[in-house]
């Protein structure tokens, strides 16, 4: 009996949600059966987080050995970073060692170290389980950081590769110093220490390379204290092997999650309207740095407690009775939309935007 088969115009949003529940479910079941390797969830999760930190430390071996290029060890370890990305946020859902406070701990901790450019995961827990609360509206602050639900132009496309950047812009557009203050603090708070110390370098190695670039087409080459010099070997490393890879991976998580989650116009715990299916052939280079973030997230906001390798494998049921049920597929109106569901809504004007922020 094919289970994806149901009508849904005698179905309400609610009973269709459902509906893609039962059927995504059953389809994790049957892979267990068929593959009881899968039932063994922690195993699992501490084996891939082992072997994405192998990969990024491999690559970095072979890079400063001069075994890699430098272009190859950026592209694998934004990889291999991607993959700590999705454990994190199984973490979050406490997918690994529930019940087991050091090793879920341990691994929320090396995720972390995985990908310094990203907040403190223990807060970005209560930020994530609010977006499932509250998903597509301007309560949604996990979504609206990474700036879904912003009109593109040049202030978004700044901010949806840079955490750093979006919080100074919306510092920026605050209209009183109470929250401008605000901003900053919150920003601090999240985001130390290993974000700030990422995306500080981050601009140091921009700066410098930068000032070394227009110097030079000036004729005029700046003359570098050795401690500079010294410093910027280390950060150039570094700009290879865990600040560029994650840089991309941020660029490509960002762009795809912002756009694939609809804001403004979405009824109030309608799963049905929280999100699309981005799966076009020409994201892949984008989904390759954030595994395949646009086909498999959406699945997620039906069946949140599934982990995301079961996601890829459950997907091609998924999508069907998905696509059946009535949820978009490449929506790429979303664009001109600023993210909203419907384009006859109109978009609030940006200073109103910033405020309610």
């Amino acid at each position: 009996m094919d289970r994806t088969s149901a009508s849904p115009q005698r179905l309400n949003a609610a009973q269709r949600s459902a509906h893609i529940r039962e059927v995504v479910l059953a389809r994790g079941v049957e892979l267990r059966e068929q593959y009881p390797i899968l039932k063994h969830q922690d195993a699992l999760g501490a084996g891939i987080l082992a072997f994405a930190l192998a990969g990024m430390i491999g690559s970095a071996a072979l890079y400063l050995t001069g075994h890699m290029a430098w272009w190859a060890c950026l592209l694998l370890n934004a990889f291999f970073a991607s993959l700590t990305h999705e454990l994190e946020h199984d973490l979050i859902h406490s997918m690994y060692f529930r019940k087991q406070k050091v090793p879920h701990n341990l691994m929320m901790g090396l995720v972390w170290l995985a990908r310094p450019s990203t907040i403190n995961p223990w807060i970005r827990r209560h930020l994530h389980l609010n977006h499932h609360k509250v998903s597509g509206s301007e309560a949604d602050m996990e979504e609206r950081a990474i700036t879904n639900g912003e009109p593109w132009g040049f202030a978004r496309f700044l901010m949806i590769g840079d955490n750093i950047m979006s919080s100074f812009i919306r510092m920026l557009r605050a209209k009183t110093w109470a929250m401008k203050f605000s901003i900053i603090y919150r920003t601090l708070k999240v985001y130390a220490p290993l974000a700030l110390m990422h995306w500080g370098a981050w601009y140091v190695f921009l700066g410098f390379h930068a000032a070394n670039g227009v110097a030079h087409l000036m004729g005029a080459p700046v003359e570098w204290s050795a401690t500079t010099l010294s410093m910027m070997q280390v950060i150039d490393i570094a700009a290879v092997v865990i600040i560029g890879p994650n840089v991309l991976r941020t660029f490509c998580l960002h762009f795809i999650s912002s756009n694939m989650h609809y804001y403004g116009d979405v009824e109030p715990g309608n799963v049905m309207q929280q999100t699309q299916v981005l799966n076009a052939w020409w994201l892949w280079p984008l989904q390759a740095f954030c595994f395949n973030f646009g086909s498999s997230h959406g699945i997620h906001h039906f069946v949140v407690k599934e982990p995301f390798y079961i996601r890829q494998l459950t997907a091609p049921v998924a999508h069907k009775v998905m696509r059946e049920m009535g949820v978009r597929f490449n929506d790429f109106g979303t664009f001109a939309r600023a993210n909203r569901f419907e384009r006859e809504v109109a978009v609030q004007p940006q200073e109103t935007r910033a405020a309610q922020a």
